[in-house]
């Protein structure tokens, strides 16, 4: 079990915002006192729910036809790296 500061810490994100996800039902925790408590497997699902896909028709090649890199692949990367 992680508190709600450690879990905004590796999603980075704000810990409002996790808060906010508890109240809204979005990520499920165990209230301890004033304290927030969440499951790592939960924080892991929440985690890979708030990578979002690359859009239809996104860029592959730039105006002189050089392939692009993988914008998306490179955010996935460096979100998972702690």
């Amino acid at each position: 079990m992680i508190t709600v500061p450690e879990a905004a810490r590796r999603l980075r994100r704000n810990p409002e915002t996790v808060r906010r996800w508890i109240r809204e039902g979005r990520l499920r925790s165990t209230k301890i006192g004033t304290q927030h408590l969440l499951d790592e497997a939960d924080l892991d699902a929440m985690h890979a729910d708030t990578l979002l896909p690359a859009p239809p028709g996104w860029w592959t090649q730039s105006h002189t036809g050089e392939a692009l890199p993988d914008f998306m692949a490179v955010l996935r990367r460096q979100r998972t790296e702690h």
